[in-house]
C-alpha cells in the first residue's frame, strides 16, 4: 500500500470520540473555570476556594492541599482523602477515576494517567482504567502513574519512576519500568 492510499484510509476512516456530550460539555466549563477561577489563586491562601471549585464540579475530596498549578481533566473522577499534598506542575489526567486515600504525598511533576489507547487497533481506541494510591504513600518528583495501577499503603515509589504495574505495599519501587528496591522500613520516631 503506497503513502497516499494509507493516507486516504486514514482520513476516510471516521473519529469516534468516546466521551458523552454531558463529559464534553463538563470539560469546557471545567477548563474555564479552572484558567478564570482556580489557577491564578494564591498556593497557600486560595486552597479553600479551589475546594469549593473542584466540589462544585464534582470532586470528593477531604482535608487536603492542591498546588493551583495542577491541571485536573476531570474533577468528577476524583476522590481525595485527608492529609493529602499534591505538589505543583503534577498532572492528574483522568479520564478514568483517580483515587487517592489519606496521609498521601505527591510530589512535583507527577503524572497520574488513567487513559491510553488501544494500538492493536488501527483507530487508536481510548481504553483505560482507575488510578487507585492507598494511604501512607509516597510518590516522589516526576513519577508516571499508568493506567490501572494500583499503589498499596505505605509504598514508596522513587523519582522519576515510570509505574506500568500494582506496587506492593510497604515497598519501594524506582526505575523504568518501576521495580522492587526494597521493603520499607519504618522508625517509630515522629
Amino acid at each position: 500500500m503506497t503513502n497516499q492510499s494509507l493516507d486516504n484510509k486514514c482520513n476516510n476512516e471516521e473519529f469516534q470520540n468516546p466521551h458523552s456530550f454531558r463529559n464534553k460539555l463538563g470539560r469546557v466549563l471545567w477548563t474555564i473555570v479552572f484558567n478564570l477561577l482556580y489557577r491564578w489563586t494564591p498556593p497557600r491562601l486560595g486552597m479553600g476556594w479551589r475546594k469549593i471549585l473542584l466540589r462544585i464540579f464534582g470532586a470528593r475530596i477531604g482535608k487536603s492541599w492542591i498546588h493551583p498549578s495542577t491541571r485536573l481533566w476531570a474533577p468528577w473522577q476524583l476522590e481525595i482523602g485527608d492529609s493529602v499534598y499534591i505538589d505543583q506542575g503534577c498532572y492528574l489526567y483522568n479520564p478514568y477515576p483517580i483515587r487517592i486515600q489519606d496521609r498521601v504525598i505527591v510530589s512535583f511533576g507527577c503524572v497520574l494517567c488513567t487513559p491510553s489507547h488501544d494500538y492493536t487497533q488501527s483507530r487508536y481506541p481510548l481504553i483505560g482504567d482507575e488510578i487507585v494510591v492507598e494511604s501512607d504513600c509516597w510518590l516522589m518528583a516526576e513519577v508516571f502513574i499508568c493506567p490501572g495501577v494500583h499503589v498499596h499503603s505505605g509504598s514508596v515509589i522513587a523519582a522519576r519512576a515510570v509505574v506500568t504495574r500494582d506496587v506492593e505495599p510497604r515497598t519501594v519501587v524506582g526505575g523504568n519500568p518501576a521495580r522492587f528496591i526494597k521493603h520499607r522500613e519504618m522508625s517509630n520516631s515522629s
